[in-house]
């Protein structure tokens, strides 16, 4: 006797959620016996989204070294890493004090993260230096301080760690970069411009190193959300719908957790690019490439509502 046909649907949805769960549990174990032993070199490591990373990949037994622009910082992200760590299952990370905004020091930094172990498996480029503001009130010196932590900081990290993973044929470099970086928005000139830039650099270096066994990835990411929700405010005045719709979406970010877990998933499935978004960024994209004139209305409408302008991240 077959079953009732209003069972079916319901029967299908637990299926498929009991299939997703057992998927998701094994690939959280593979993530931690796929960076086993493999050394992991995670910038700006005190950051939210660099702590997440580094406890993800300290549990997953990677051979970690934690840069970071400041030494007390580090060591306090060393001991919450190494108290109560098994000593047989985990490795005591390695330090080492980078500055982005320092592009002389670059050369030592890269010595000094090859010291460590000899070589890199996997390279993570976190750092990130924002700004909200408009083009006019921007001095030429932000730019540049901007262009230097956001694009050249990275793209020399690269650089430096490159010839010894081509010459082991193995390595993984990984931008953890913005959103910002393929859609710009109003008053993110230079956010955006840095972003772009780290992009672009990067997409190319994924194509020249792909034949020496070297993946390049990048991570796309809305802002990261490290605030609680907030409390229900007073009613707002009437507004547009749609950009009152958008406005609403654009105060959705990405938790450091859930970022931090995309880039762990991207290292072991070694894939070259992932955009962490919701869908409204993600049909702004598209939007961009196929409907360019009506997503600069939309944009230029937003700029002189004063909520939307607000509220673009």
């Amino acid at each position: 006797m077959g079953l009732p046909s209003f069972m079916v649907l319901p029967l299908l949805v637990l299926t498929a959620a009991g299939v997703y769960y057992i998927y998701n549990q094994v690939m959280q174990f593979m993530s931690k016996s796929l960076v086993k032993n493999k050394v992991v070199v995670i910038t700006d490591a005190v950051s939210g989204v660099g702590i997440e990373c580094a406890h993800l990949f300290h549990k997953g037994g990677a051979r970690l070294v934690l840069c970071g622009n400041t030494w007390d910082k580090l060591e306090s992200l060393y001991d919450s890493l190494t108290n109560n760590a098994d000593p047989r299952e985990t490795f005591a990370p390695k330090l080492v004090i980078l500055d982005f905004s320092d592009t002389d020091s670059m050369e030592d930094v890269v010595g000094e993260m090859l010291e460590c172990y000899g070589y890199v498996d996997v390279l993570i480029c976190n750092s990130s230096m924002k700004l909200k503001a408009p083009v006019q009130s921007v001095s030429l010196e932000l730019d540049r301080n901007i262009m230097d932590i956001n694009y050249f900081g990275p793209s020399t990290l690269a650089k430096g760690v490159l010839p010894s993973m081509i010459s082991r044929r193995s390595g993984h470099i990984l931008l953890v970069n913005s959103i910002q970086g393929r859609l710009a928005v109003p008053f993110r000139s230079s956010y955006a411009a840095s972003k772009h830039a780290a992009q672009a650099f990067f997409d190319c270096l994924r194509a020249e190193v792909e034949e020496y066994g070297v993946t390049v990835s990048t991570v796309s990411h809305t802002f990261i959300n490290v605030s609680e929700p907030p409390a229900a405010a007073e009613p707002a005045p009437p507004q547009n719908a749609l950009l009152a719709f958008l406005a609403s979406q654009l105060t959705h970010g990405v938790r450091p957790p859930v970022l931090a877990n995309e880039i762990m998933q991207t290292v072991n499935r070694k894939r070259k690019e992932v955009v962490l978004a919701h869908p409204i960024p993600r049909v702004a994209l598209y939007l961009r490439s196929l409907f360019p004139p009506f997503l600069f209305a939309v944009l230029a409408a937003g700029v002189k509502d004063s909520v939307l302008a607000e509220q673009m991240q």
